[in-house]
């Protein structure tokens, strides 16, 4: 039994594939692609950023309203008040 040469086979293969949309689109096309995909990346962290924003915002607002609220602090308190008695 003789090995079969696979070296040769290899090249033939490489060779074989079909053409990839890539290869069949001109440059200008693919980078005007590039480009709005880089914007749309660029859209979306700023709307996330902004989203952060909001909600800290929000957060923020809330503990605003709970420092000027009596009773949650009283509830809320860490001292031992029985020191003080």
């Amino acid at each position: 039994m003789a090995k079969k040469n696979k070296a040769s086979a290899r090249p033939a293969a490489a060779q074989d594939k079909p053409a990839t949309l890539k290869d069949l689109l001109s440059a200008d096309v693919l980078d005007k692609l590039k480009a709005q995909a880089n914007e749309m990346r660029e859209e979306e962290q700023q709307r996330q950023e902004q989203e952060r924003q909001k909600a800290e915002d929000a957060r923020k607002a809330e503990q605003k309203r709970k420092d000027n609220d009596f009773e949650y602090l009283l509830e809320n308190s860490k001292q031992d008040w029985k020191k003080y008695k």
